[in-house]
């Protein structure tokens, strides 16, 4: 019998993003291949435990089950029923990182985590560190990906089309107000959004209409990252793409958002469960091909491995078509747009997440070949 791959699948972590991460692992975790892949759950709470994860979902399961019960009025049995649940055990090692057992039982990390501490290069420096195989982006990648400033200048590199934008420092912000909102004026007007840098799920993120509505937005801003981004709004549709791939990365087709809110928040996302996911966008060839062309060189404009969505707006009064940001881990539940996007290209779910860890094995074999010693009589 063929020996199974250990897949390490590591979700949680200390973000905002932290339940959409364990919603994404639950879904990744249930469609592995159980006769190819043997799974290896690794949580991360939000004090930034590492925790075994099958306990750990246990857990969690049984405290959003009290938190239910108690609204009921039943709080007592809910919490005698938690009580009975099986702590989960913390994993320690001398390092304070993830101990040789449970290292020594993976071949291939599959690190379905959200936002900062995940996927901004941080838990990626680890695991390059530890010499493990992982999906999706690299250290550069990673980090560059989450912060939006460097995301748009690398894009700006690659003379990819993108909306008017400037940043500010949470210092700035704090020490002169009123300049920050002269300059915005100034530089972007209304409306405009305004976001964290480093962050995503729409965490943070508001729409100005005008200098009251935009300190509030500002304010809200700063609470998430020490640095934020503010865009010019256009009236436009929202398209996104899934990319897939190492040095020859592909194109799904596109897909387009129509927000229940009046842009694509975090409610809008998770929430409401109105918003509509239109599958592919309803674009001109031309269009499409252009969109798709792009999402490949936005993915490459930051030297991406394995996946990333890259999303778009398609102005509606011109057709102009701009690049938004890229996600290096996008949400991946079954339900999330990344998924979908491969599923009406011809990729179903349990394959997509075999092609990523046939990527991340792919990836590390291509870096075991470069050399590591030197020596001047070569």
């Amino acid at each position: 019998m063929t020996k199974r791959v250990r897949v390490g699948v590591i979700f949680g972590g200390r973000s905002g993003e932290h339940e959409v991460s364990v919603n994404s692992a639950k879904s990744v975790m249930q469609a592995l291949d159980k006769t190819k892949y043997e799974l290896v759950p690794i949580a991360i709470d939000k004090n930034g435990r590492w925790l075994t994860g099958e306990s750990y979902l246990q857990l969690r399961d049984a405290e959003a089950q009290s938190s239910y019960d108690a609204s009921l009025g039943e709080s007592k049995e809910a919490s005698t029923e938690l009580s009975g649940q099986t702590t989960p055990e913390v994993l320690k090692s001398e390092s304070g990182l993830v101990p040789n057992h449970v290292i020594n039982a993976i071949d291939v990390v599959f690190p379905v985590l959200h936002g900062s501490y995940g996927e901004d290069g941080t838990i990626q420096g680890m695991l390059e560190m530890m010499n493990l195989p992982y999906v999706g982006a690299g250290v550069l990648a990673s980090a560059v990906g989450m912060d939006k400033v460097f995301m748009k200048r690398s894009f700006s590199a690659f003379d990819l089309p993108q909306v008017q934008y400037t940043s500010y420092s949470r210092k700035a912000w704090e020490n002169n107000p009123d300049e920050v909102m002269d300059d915005v004026e100034k530089a972007i007007g209304y409306p405009c959004f305004v976001k964290p840098a480093n962050l995503g799920s729409s965490v943070g993120i508001s729409k100005a209409k005008d200098r009251n509505t935009l300190k509030r937005a500002l304010n809200l801003a700063v609470a998430y990252d020490r640095k934020v981004v503010v865009e010019q709004g256009l009236d436009a549709r929202e398209i996104e793409v899934a990319v897939l791939g190492n040095d020859n990365p592909e194109a799904s087709v596109p897909g387009e958002v129509t927000p229940s809110n009046e842009f694509y928040d975090y409610r809008a996302k998770y929430v409401d469960g109105d918003s509509v996911l239109t599958i592919p966008a309803p674009l001109t060839p031309e269009q499409t091909e252009e969109i798709r062309t792009l999402a490949v060189r936005a993915f490459q404009a930051v030297d991406g491995s394995g996946l990333g969505r890259v999303d778009f707006f398609v102005e509606r009064t011109t057709g102009a078509i701009y690049v938004n940001e890229i996600n290096t881990m996008p949400g991946f539940t079954e339900i999330s747009m990344y998924p979908k996007l491969w599923q009406a290209t011809g990729v179903p779910y349990p394959k997509l997440i075999e092609r990523l860890i046939d990527f991340a094995i792919e990836r590390y074999q291509e870096k075991e070949k470069i050399k590591t010693d030197f020596s001047l009589g070569e």
